[in-house]
């Protein structure tokens, strides 16, 4: 569905020191530095395929999707999606492919958003009969009924990233890529849009690439990972195969009485402390957990203990480590 090999992307940055003169300099003499955002990426996602697509702000995931939606054109490699070169075939490939990006709308500001998605329509060249059909669909899964009439502007940002979602979905895409579609949501609307991913997936085939900061998107939708690291793919893999690598650790967290000074344990990373609670990260190959919780004994007075597998950010933090990331 989606090849990538040899990716590159450099971009051209103006530069200036702070103060008067140094303005003043660059109206004459313009100094830039070249930004490596992509060096060599290379990998492929099948049909109906939901890949997380995570790394550090500055990573590269943005400029990646946006050289796959054809948007951006790469200095070097070459990008296949269902046969389409997208930088080169764009007016044929993007009746294809669903784009949303968090921080930007293609939903008309001032106008309702029914009124949107006729645009849409006619941007597309829909077929009436499927139109009405994907629409909806997409209306009675979304919870969109009612604010389809409302403006844009008056719905708040919840309500908003499900309308956009639909917008990209109205022509019927086989993949759809998603960047931060949950930044800024309250629980409720997150919950709504992984459910409707899931069910767009399942129902439909759709291929998804999402790129997110919230590991529990990744661990609720994703079936693999792929983790980008300064322009680089440092991981390609599932999620159960990225616990198998790190399923040693453990978190421990302790409740004790009042103790403002951080507690230093050997074979425990400190990940949290507070005056009444710690959390530790626990790696049972180099230290025993009971060992560890003794330990802590000697320095605090304990009151609750409670240890569980480690979190899917924890494991994420981990594997940046190991990269230095």
């Amino acid at each position: 569905m989606i090849e990538l090999q040899g990716i590159s992307k450099s971009f051209k940055v103006a530069k200036r020191s702070a103060g008067l003169r140094q303005a003043a300099k660059a109206l004459f003499v313009r100094e830039h530095t070249i930004v490596h955002a992509l060096h060599d990426i290379s990998f492929s996602i099948g049909e109906g395929e939901i890949v997380g697509y995570i790394g550090p702000n500055g990573a590269g995931k943005s400029t990646s999707i946006k050289v796959m939606s054809g948007i951006l054109m790469p200095d070097r490699g070459t990008c296949s999606v269902m046969g389409f070169t997208p930088w080169k075939d764009r007016t044929a490939y993007v009746r294809h492919i669903g784009v949303v990006f968090g921080q930007r709308s293609q939903l008309w500001w001032d106008v309702p958003v029914i009124d949107s998605f006729e645009l849409l329509r006619d941007i597309y060249h829909i077929p009436a009969a499927e139109y009405k059909k994907n629409l909806s669909l997409l209306t009675e899964t979304l919870g969109l009924q009612e604010i389809m009439h409302m403006p844009v502007r008056q719905l708040s940002l919840g309500q908003r990233m499900r309308c956009e979602i639909a917008a990209s979905l109205l022509h019927g895409p086989k993949i759809l890529f998603l960047d931060e579609p949950t930044i800024g949501l309250d629980a409720v609307s997150k919950i709504a849009v992984r459910q409707f991913i899931k069910t767009i997936n399942k129902e439909k085939g759709v291929t998804v690439i999402l790129t997110t900061h919230d590991m529990q998107d990744i661990e609720a939708l994703a079936d693999r990972i792929l983790m980008i690291g300064k322009g680089t793919l440092l991981y390609d893999g599932t999620v159960s195969a990225l616990r198998g690598k790190f399923g040693t650790h453990r978190l421990v967290t302790i409740d004790f009485r009042e103790h403002a000074t951080p507690v230093d344990i050997r074979g425990a990373s400190l990940i949290s402390w507070s005056p009444e609670r710690a959390v530790f990260s626990v790696d049972t190959e180099r230290a025993a957990i009971a060992g560890v919780i003794s330990a802590l004994s000697e320095h605090v007075e304990l009151l609750d203990v409670a240890i569980e597998s480690t979190p899917v950010e924890q494991l994420i933090v981990e594997l940046y480590k190991e990269h230095q990331v």
